[in-house]
């Protein structure tokens, strides 16, 4: 019998099968092929069980049935200055001693309507029975790496305090970036070694009808906007492609302090977006139904007034949850042409004595349509 590759599934190996319509097909991504340019097993196994259709040289009918790409597997997230790369993986590089894992993968390119779901499934390194390595709350994030570009954010997560902990998050606006090669950067930011083994993957879903993005622009990117860094702001310059009818900006925002007891964190502040002068948007991040996630919290701290250290309202996050990016129609405001966009938060609270301050994570990048999506549309 020939011998069929591992990153072939078996619906290629036995054409004679026909797959029934609704059962989901997952597609392992060993890093190590990923890194010898075997993704292209990956788009012919698509071509396979997809119906029949012309397409664009570069793109692929999306299949009869969802597919699951695997992009990475129990990676270890950890921070070791003298041996960041302990727990890599084939095919894989460490950045940040350890805390950023990145990777590349073939995606598939698909022409016809589809969804993307992000899964990512975190772990916290059990030290014992009753102990972890990590059982604090972390800020993490998966994101796509362009080179002279900043990262796009597709997943920010919290870890819990010491619990497992799975997100699904719908990435369809940013499919065409997720298609073809794209390199990953994966993100926890945890102190101790080991800290996670994560998990992450991409679901694509064939869908009757849906108006699937033209482009995307990465805009801006920092896991640390603070009162020293950035007193004034950041702005940056864009440009809009001709013939766009529908913009969006993707913005995700959430405070945090070094000592985890005042501003930022429990104390939000205002955020405010500006295009060309002008200001858009002005809004503070905040989160009061955290007390709905403490079974994702086994390790939270229970406090003499009854209160528990998950429950708390904060700026913009829950321990053990993802955060959603808000989003922005700009298209009256950004035309095709070049734009300045301006991102500040106002009062970020300053360095102390001690050292402690406030800071913010923040992430932004523009969506856009080449035709009104029907999601706008009032036919």
């Amino acid at each position: 019998m020939p011998h069929t590759p591992p990153w072939v599934p078996a619906a290629r190996a036995q054409r004679a099968r026909p797959i029934p319509r609704g059962e989901e097909l997952t597609l392992h991504l060993h890093p190590a092929l990923a890194a010898r340019g075997c993704g292209l097993a990956l788009l012919a196994a698509l071509a396979a069980l997809a119906p029949p259709a012309s397409a664009s040289p570069d793109a692929t009918p999306a299949p009869a049935t969802a597919v699951t790409v695997t992009l990475c597997s129990d990676v270890t997230v950890h921070f070791q200055p003298d041996s960041a790369a302990k727990y890599l993986q084939p095919g894989m590089a460490v950045e940040d001693r350890g805390r950023v894992v990145r990777f590349t993968a073939d995606l598939p390119r698909f022409d016809t309507p589809h969804t993307i779901a992000a899964i990512v499934t975190v772990k916290p390194v059990p030290k014992g029975e009753r102990e972890m390595f990590d059982r604090w709350d972390r800020a993490g994030n998966v994101r796509v790496a362009r080179a002279g570009e900043p990262d796009v954010e597709i997943v920010r997560f919290m870890t819990a305090y010491g619990g497992r902990t799975e997100h699904t998050v719908d990435v369809t606006p940013l499919s065409p970036l997720l298609a073809g090669r794209c390199t990953f950067r994966l993100f926890v930011d945890t102190w101790v070694s080991p800290g996670y083994r994560v998990d992450v993957a991409l679901r694509y879903r064939p869908v009757p009808q849906y108006d699937n993005a033209t482009w995307v622009r990465p805009v801006f990117y920092t896991d640390s906007y603070d009162r020293v860094g950035m007193p004034a702001g950041a702005e940056v310059t864009v440009d809009v492609p001709a013939g766009s009818k529908r913009v969006v900006l993707q913005y995700t925002s959430t405070g945090h302090c070094t000592d985890g007891i005042d501003a930022d964190e429990f104390i939000s502040k205002a955020n405010v977006i500006a295009v060309d002068g002008v200001v858009v948007a002005r809004f503070h991040p905040w989160r009061d139904d955290c007390r709905q996630f403490r079974d994702r919290n086994p390790y939270t701290s229970h406090w003499a007034d009854g209160t528990w250290s998950s429950d708390y309202s904060r700026s913009g996050w829950c321990p053990g949850t993802e955060v959603l990016p808000r989003e922005f129609d700009l298209t009256d405001h950004l035309t095709p042409g070049r734009h300045r966009l301006r991102f500040e938060v106002e009062d970020v609270r300053p360095k102390d004595d001690k050292g402690n301050y406030g800071y913010w994570r923040i992430s932004a990048h523009l969506v856009g349509w080449d035709s009104v999506p029907a999601l706008w549309r009032n036919d």
